[in-house]
């Protein structure tokens, strides 16, 4: 069996049409998952982006043991442990942030190409003072996005010239070059519909045709109050046409499977990492960025609960409701490819899941920033209920966390970290906490993710920095 791996960085699940979502067109990834496997109940592990594809690639839950950091020279990874089964492997990525400044995430690929110029790579150095599109005091390190992404986009003509189309049509050419290999591994990584948001102007049209404010395309990760009404619609709709355009170009590649022959052999896994708050619970972003400060906030659902379609050949196609998690996806291929399954992984094959022999995974699911952190939440999720629950604040000095987007900020603790209870079943939009109303379930989830942190071998200190309840401040 061949494997094609994708993800897209920071996709909204509800912002699919086959995930509900009425009014962003999404009709290749709909299409694509008409005919694959939709999982109701797939989750973030290791939040955000770097620890993410660290899961991915090691099968491991590594916010329990590392923050943001390049990949480790000892850890296991997926390309090394198939090349025993004869597996060729190949990266074709444009996300930064695990290629730049030695994070290495190549490592254990016979090739990769890395589609140069999003966010904060370091690749041209004109024009000098590219403008910015709003007041510079509403964006996250204005300066920084001058001086590397607007200078690295600013020779663009053609929708064919943006980054997920770049990358998507890299991949098709790999697959062309590469169809007759009897066994091969292609991850491809867009960092879209992640900010900046830049579609082009016609994408943007489809959602709020006559807007003539301000693009805030790289908002501060903040309370939406710096925020018009009319600006926050206007960065919803700078969103959704960053997911029409990836859903366009992914679907060249998920076409290019088809067109080739490769479907009838060949696993595809369509994912993301996590997503984004666009004024849900008062916040835009996915933490609290701004020249002050850096603080993690709970993963709400929109954040938390992710797409995952799977084409498995020979499924039947349908809705899987087991519970999934990144560091599944590594033992799941390893299994498959009937390779060895290395000791270190922490996740768990749901290839019986895939050939149908039940609908069962996971128990529950952790999701969690770097544990060892100022002070971190982690949401439990386990059927009806999302549990928060807040480490105790660290002794001594704080740490220096690069997570979101690889610079380094000086964290600090969340003002309002308390441990909160959401029943998704009454309450799908999080909007009361009932912890107060149910110590049983709270009891409950606590020990469960106590336990998990011992399982996966986390540091004793920081295990005890959960143990106890947090209560408002």
């Amino acid at each position: 069996m061949n494997f094609v791996v994708i993800i897209s960085d920071t996709l909204r699940r509800d912002h699919l049409g086959c995930y509900g979502n009425e009014w962003i067109s999404t009709p290749h990834i709909d299409g694509f998952a008409a005919e694959s496997l939709l999982f109701e109940n797939a989750y973030c592990g290791s939040f955000p982006t770097v620890p993410h594809r660290r899961d991915v690639l090691t099968g491991r839950f590594t916010a329990s043991y590392t923050p943001w950091a390049p990949l480790s020279a000892d850890e296991v990874v997926l390309p090394d442990v198939l090349r025993e089964r004869g597996y060729v492997s190949m990266m074709v990525c444009d996300c930064p942030h695990i290629l730049e400044n030695g994070y290495h995430y190549d490592r254990g690929f016979d090739g990769f190409e890395w589609i140069r110029g999003q966010e904060t790579d370091r690749w041209r150095t004109a024009p000098e003072a590219p403008p910015d599109p709003c007041d510079p005091a509403k964006l996250r390190n204005p300066e920084g996005m001058r001086r590397r992404h607007r200078r690295n986009v600013a020779w663009r003509r053609y929708e064919s010239d943006t980054f997920v189309a770049r990358t998507m049509t890299e991949a098709c050419r790999w697959l062309e070059r590469n169809r007759r290999r009897e066994r091969f591994l292609l991850y491809v990584d867009t960092f879209d519909p992640h900010e900046p948001w830049d579609a082009p102007q016609w994408y943007v049209d489809m959602y709020d045709p006559g807007y003539e404010g301000e693009a805030v395309d790289y908002p501060q990760y903040a309370p939406t109050d710096f925020l018009t009404a009319e600006e926050l619609r206007h960065a919803r709709a700078l969103y959704a046409a960053e997911v029409t355009l990836v859903d366009r170009w992914v679907g060249r590649l998920l076409e290019k499977v088809g067109d080739l022959g490769l479907l009838d052999d060949t696993m595809v896994l369509f994912t993301t990492d996590h997503g984004f708050l666009h004024g849900e619970h008062g916040i835009i972003g996915k933490s609290l960025i701004s020249p002050e400060r850096f603080a993690y906030v709970p993963l709400y659902e929109e954040v938390n609960h992710i797409p995952l379609i799977v084409h498995f050949p020979g499924a039947d196609a349908g809705v899987r409701r087991a519970v999934v998690q990144p560091m599944d996806f590594m033992p799941t291929v390893v299994e498959l490819a009937c390779a060895t399954m290395p000791e270190t992984v922490h996740g768990r094959s749901f290839a019986g899941v895939l050939r149908g022999e039940g609908d069962e995974h996971r128990e529950f699911a952790v999701s969690s920033p770097y544990i060892g952190g100022e002070s971190a939440p982690a949401t439990v999720t386990s059927g009806r209920w999302s549990a928060v629950f807040w480490s105790a604040p660290r002794e001594g000095e704080g740490i220096v966390d690069r997570a979101v987007d690889g610079l380094a900020k000086a964290q600090s603790a969340a003002e309002e970290r308390h441990d909160a209870l959401f029943d998704l079943r009454a309450d799908p939009g999080q909007e009361e906490d009932v912890a107060a109303g149910h110590p049983d379930v709270m009891a409950e989830l606590r020990a469960r993710l106590v336990a998990f942190w011992r399982e996966v071998g986390a540091d004793a200190d920081a295990v005890r920095r959960w143990e106890e309840p947090q209560e408002a401040h």
